[in-house]
């Protein structure tokens, strides 16, 4: 199989290839960003070093992060035969021949290989299974690149087997670092060629591209080459220029990857946390990135439930109402009552005792279901032969509407799993249930007294997935 870094081809590339291409980085010392990985004395940086990449890594960031970059480094590096392949274009067979390669070449020349697997997200888990035994073997070093959570996209086997690396965007100086160098590089840049970059332009392009040095060189790139040069031969970038060139930021959004979970989480958190705007600018993402309303809509529905709940009972019907009013109308004005929702229920005062619920079904799981106390039973069926509903005192024929008396299993009397908060109208609910809790106290002889400690977010998120 050719190798994608063949000297013959990257010679080829020199002239053909984009500049991003071009430019792509030959050596740790000429690669900007990810300090955190490959700076001076970190782990990998030493293993790349010291070619003793004997271990398979996965390379997890967002496209323009230099994921392939980093793995061609390691290409010029090695000694080891490197191999490249695209998971989007080869299966199986393809691998298979790889396999029988790297084997025959370990066998008659002891020498390594190391296979880098671009996008390797997208094998399904037949074709990653395929790679278990090589990696565990020693038979290749597997170095995968992807812009998806491994941890979720990628075999559990494979991951533990692997050391994952997760690479982050560029920051602005990093990203105006790669433009200056694709400007004054005479080999594989622009450094023959005037060009007059203006601050203001370098600006932009450095905001827009967001963090992504692919697409802040593609910009420049395109800028330059269909900007004509004035009579000194000199080509001008302007703001015009460079606006016209990066167009419109790209939002990165995968509706079923990170950025999908990662953004309605930061819009929930910043409405929980009652920041307003914040969760007017997550929200913003969302709809320009092309986000199904109705998903952000149950979620806002949720949160009115889980993190408002009594301290404004009105928040549920907001947002139920938002869900109905969006039905009725759709997008462009439906954004409307979902605006409305979110401002709502971020300006709202906050309570998560709702939660309490999962403090009871905890107590179930732990201890057991216990026998309902005869006079709560159903009278209908089993008043007369068995007793059922014998005793029981219906509270609205109290003063009050209220009567003392026991609801819970005896053994769990004095038990408090719902514990008000003093937020909104959930104060006035605090007062009202110190008093009848009192008087249930006196009335039943009730001499235990134990608060339910609120379950940590962990329990909460495990206990939901447990109910059916």
């Amino acid at each position: 199989m050719p190798d994608l870094f063949d000297h013959a081809m990257h010679e080829r590339m020199k002239s053909e290839a984009p500049l991003a291409a071009r430019m792509r980085p030959r050596t740790l010392d000429e690669y900007i960003g990810q300090e955190h990985i490959v700076g001076e004395g970190k782990l990998l940086r030493r293993a790349i070093e010291a070619d003793r990449l004997f271990s398979s890594i996965i390379l997890w960031g967002p496209p323009g992060t230099g994921k392939t970059t980093l793995a061609q480094v390691i290409a010029n590096t090695t000694k080891s035969r490197f191999v490249s392949i695209s998971a989007i274009l080869a299966g199986k067979a393809d691998l298979r021949v790889i396999i029988n390669e790297s084997l025959e070449r370990r066998r008659l020349h002891n020498t390594r290989t190391i296979i880098f697997v671009d996008e390797v997200h997208r094998w399904n888990k037949a074709q990653q299974d395929a790679l278990l035994p090589h990696v565990e073997n020693g038979t290749f070093t597997l170095i995968g690149a992807t812009t998806e959570n491994p941890y979720f996209e990628v075999i559990k086997a494979l991951i533990s087997r692997s050391r994952v690396f997760q690479l982050r965007n560029l920051n602005q100086q990093e990203t105006g670092i790669l433009i200056d160098r694709a400007l004054s590089d005479q080999e594989r840049g622009y450094g023959k060629k005037q060009v007059r970059l203006y601050n203001d332009a370098r600006s932009h392009l450095i905001e827009v591209a967001s963090g992504d040095a692919r697409n802040a060189l593609n910009a420049l790139e395109l800028a330059v080459e269909s900007t004509a040069p004035d009579r000194d031969k000199v080509i001008h970038i302007t703001l015009d220029v460079a606006q016209e060139s990066i167009q419109q930021r790209a939002v990165l959004y995968d509706k079923d990857g990170d950025s999908h979970y990662d953004t309605i989480s930061a819009f929930i958190k910043s409405v929980r946390g009652s920041d307003p705007d914040a969760a007017l600018y997550w929200l913003a993402k969302m709809i320009y990135a092309g986000e199904d309303p109705k998903f952000i809509i149950r979620r806002l529905i949720i949160l009115a439930g889980e993190d408002i709940g009594i301290a404004d009972p009105m928040g549920l019907v907001v947002a139920s109402s938002a869900a109905q009013a969006f039905e009725f109308i759709g997008l462009p004005e439906g954004i409307y009552p979902i605006v409305e929702a979110t401002l709502y229920l971020a300006t709202a005062p906050k309570s998560n005792s709702a939660g309490a619920y999962f403090k009871a079904m905890k107590k179930i799981e732990d201890e057991g279901q216990v026998s309902i106390p005869r006079h709560l039973m159903d009278s209908n069926r089993d008043a007369e032969a068995m007793g059922h509903g014998k005793d029981y005192v219906y509270p609205h024929d109290q003063d009050g509407h209220f009567t003392p008396q026991q609801y819970l299993p005896k053994r769990l009397l004095g038990t408090y799993f719902y514990a008000p908060s003093q937020e909104g109208y959930e104060a006035q609910v605090t007062e009202r249930l110190k008093w009848w809790r009192e008087a249930q106290r006196k009335a039943l002889g009730i001499e235990r007294r134990e608060e339910v400690p609120a379950l940590s977010e962990e329990q909460v998120q495990e206990m939901k997935r447990k109910i059916k």
